[in-house]
C-alpha cells in the first residue's frame, strides 16, 4: 500500500479520526522507541500520569496534585496502541 505524502491512511467513514502509518510513526521516533503489542501486560503509574497532565497543561504552577489512596502502580492488559503526532513548536532566531 501506498502511504500519502501526509503519512495518514484514510479512512472510509465520514467523520473517524485518520490513522498514523505506523511504519512512519516508528522511523520518526528513532530506534530507541519501542511499543509493547496489544494484549501484553504494562505496569501503569497513576501517579506519573498525573504528572504529566499536569504538565501538558501548561499552567504557571508549581503544583503537582497527589493522590496518596491511590496505589502506585496497577498491573493492565493493552487493549489498544492510539498513534500521536505532535506538530513541532514554532521558532526564530536571529540572523
Amino acid at each position: 500500500m501506498k502511504v500519502p505524502s501526509n503519512g495518514f491512511l484514510p479512512n472510509s467513514a465520514e467523520g473517524e479520526r485518520k490513522s498514523i502509518n505506523s511504519e512512519l510513526w516508528h522511523a520518526c521516533a528513532g530506534p530507541l522507541v519501542s511499543l509493547p503489542p496489544v494484549g501484553s501486560l504494562v505496569v501503569y503509574f497513576p501517579q506519573g500520569h498525573s504528572e504529566q497532565v499536569a504538565a501538558s497543561m501548561q499552567k504557571e504552577t508549581d503544583f503537582v496534585p497527589s493522590y496518596p489512596n491511590l496505589t502506585s502502580k496497577l498491573i493492565c492488559m493493552l487493549h489498544n496502541v492510539t498513534l500521536h503526532v505532535r506538530k513541532p513548536p514554532l521558532f526564530c532566531t536571529d540572523v
